[in-house]
């Protein structure tokens, strides 16, 4: 069959079970179940109102159930089993070798450095562009260029800064930007990927490259939203450029800055690709999604792998039910 009439085939199928169902179900509530006759026809239309919007919601919850909630189960399960057994149950035997083992550490120690810097350097460097595009003329050029990033992928972006740190030996013209002005300023060229610690914020330099483009609009719509009375009564009162920002501003946009911290949080915690095209976990760079990805995908080892990707999730939940939590009062 030719693509497109397969394309247009899945659409009117689509189109035509999502019809079909609601038509279908609200019949079944309202001639069957519940009919609007009789002498319970009041009790039997309140009810009918009830069901009906769990009735539009239940596709979308079962797709949601399918997807998300069973591989979280199903991902538990196999933690808790050994593939070379036959599928037996281990209780927690895989988490006891998980920890034994020094590159979990390593990830759990280079995770908690990301989360510390990327956040904090993302959100910083976003307020600041934030604040300071706002107060030129060509700042929506400026604007454009930092969130174009954003438009990268995460390899992309690591093949791009992969070039940036790239390394030429003594004597050969360097083509790495980081090399070139290092032997501009007498230094020697250096493989910087593999230096520790510094590679994990050559690496980490990436995500800021990206994230601050994110950070800056959603703070730049902030900082619009403050009322114009407030800053000035402050300028009327005497206040400075940098008051007026840190004691006006950004107390007044605070909840938004804490959204934005999380969610870049949240993208941290899940780091993959970046580490994966640049080290692949050499030289002391390993984190938790790569250190997963190794077990699962190139040790076969799926308990271990299973049980470090629970970590994950454990670490992920909580951030992501009270950045929630934070977006639904920061919308009323």
């Amino acid at each position: 069959m030719h693509p497109a009439l397969q394309a247009v085939l899945t659409i009117v199928i689509g189109l035509g079970g999502c019809i079909a169902y609601f038509w279908l179900s609200n019949q079944l509530l309202d001639k069957v179940l519940f009919p609007a006759r009789g002498p319970n026809i009041g009790r039997n239309i309140r009810r009918a109102e009830m069901i009906r919007p769990w009735l539009f919601l239940f596709p979308a919850l079962f797709a949601l159930g399918l997807y998300l909630a069973y591989p979280v189960v199903a991902t538990f399960w196999l933690s808790l089993t050994d593939r070379n057994q036959g599928g037996a149950f281990v209780g927690l035997a895989n988490y006891e070798q998980m920890m034994r083992e020094p590159k979990f550490w390593e990830a759990i120690r280079n995770n908690m450095l990301w989360l510390v810097v990327v956040p904090a350097a993302s959100t910083a460097f976003g307020l600041l562009a934030a604040q300071l595009t706002d107060r030129i003329r060509w700042g929506n050029i400026a604007k454009s260029l930092i969130f174009m990033p954003m438009a990268i992928s995460f390899v992309g972006a690591s093949v791009i800064w992969k070039l940036v740190y790239d390394f030429r030996p003594i004597g050969q013209e360097q083509i790495g930007i980081l090399n070139a002005v290092w032997v501009w300023l007498g230094g020697a060229p250096q493989t910087w990927l593999t230096i520790t610690p510094w590679n994990n914020f050559l690496l980490m330099m990436v995500l800021i490259w990206i994230q601050t483009g994110f950070a800056m609009v959603i703070l730049g719509a902030a900082l619009r939203g403050i009322p114009e009375e407030t800053v000035e009564a402050a300028i009327v009162d005497g206040a400075n450029p940098f008051q007026i920002f840190f004691k006006i501003k950004v107390p007044q946009i605070r909840s938004t800055i804490v959204v934005v911290w999380t969610t870049i949080t949240l993208v941290v915690l899940k780091i993959f690709d970046i580490v994966l095209a640049m080290t692949n976990g050499q030289w002391q760079t390993q984190v938790l999604a790569n250190y997963m990805y190794d077990k699962l995908f190139r040790a076969f080892d799926w308990g271990v792998g299973s049980a470090s990707a629970m970590v994950i999730i454990l670490l992920v939940s909580p951030i992501l039910v009270w950045n929630v939590i934070n977006a639904r009062r920061e919308m009323r």
